[in-house]
């Protein structure tokens, strides 16, 4: 068991991938225990809200992007492979169109989000 997965780095990237899912927990957590102190009333909620714009949660919320963003491209990359074919005006779509189309949605579902929440529409 010296790094079986070391060895090809198909395998290195996937445990990588895999890993990056540890950073999508922890952040899940980190937004359940703020609406745990939402709940708990706006004292709480406050203080979750001042914890957040600490330096040190602002490091963690830039890690947390950049491993899910590294996680969104390698389970993109997976489309083609994971998909039954798609085919367009009688012809089979490239797997680059597919990735493309992928990180299209995904680029425009961040965009909504951030609209959403931060009120700009």
């Amino acid at each position: 068991m010296d790094g079986w997965w070391k060895k090809n780095p198909y395998y290195v990237e996937y445990m990588v991938h895999e890993g990056t899912a540890l950073f999508i927990i922890a952040y899940s957590i980190v937004l359940t225990f703020g609406l745990v102190c939402l709940a708990h009333g706006e004292a709480a909620w406050n203080g979750w809200l001042s914890a957040m714009r600490s330096p040190l949660s602002v490091i963690f919320h830039l890690l947390v992007l950049l491993a899910i963003a590294y996680h969104a491209f390698t389970f993109f990359k997976l489309f083609p492979l994971t998909t039954p074919p798609v085919v367009l005006g009688g012809k089979k779509l490239a797997p680059e169109a597919i990735v493309r189309l992928g990180w299209t949605a995904g680029i425009v579902a961040a965009i909504v989000s951030f609209v959403i929440v931060w009120g700009l529409a």
